[in-house]
């Protein structure tokens, strides 16, 4: 089903900014699709999001473990807003703010 690879290597060279940022693309789209009927596009954006979020946490879980819990739990309000009714209308500012970061630090 996953038909995507993340290069783990330039994955974990960028800062936290972009790969929050990055996930947050995903976020979007996953949610925009939900909205739209689009099964099989929010399928997709939820998969490539939630490998992009357990890469993150396996590269923190040595460089900041202090910020995995934040990660982890947003991973679980990304999966509730997508597969139930209970959606997090802040899951996408969040992300957005991290995004936002990124470009500010180029």
């Amino acid at each position: 089903m996953n038909r995507h690879t993340i290069d783990k290597n330039r994955w974990a060279k960028m800062t936290v900014f972009e790969q929050m940022g990055n996930i947050g693309s995903e976020v979007g789209r996953a949610l925009s699709a939900k909205h739209r009927g689009d099964m099989v596009s929010m399928k997709a954006a939820l998969f490539r999001g939630l490998d992009l979020i357990d890469i993150t946490a396996e590269l923190w879980a040595k460089k900041y473990p202090y910020r995995n819990k934040e990660l982890l739990r947003s991973r679980e309000f990304f999966v509730q807003s997508i597969v139930t009714d209970n959606e997090d209308t802040t899951l996408e500012k969040y992300f957005t703010e991290f995004a936002v970061a990124a470009r500010l630090h180029r």
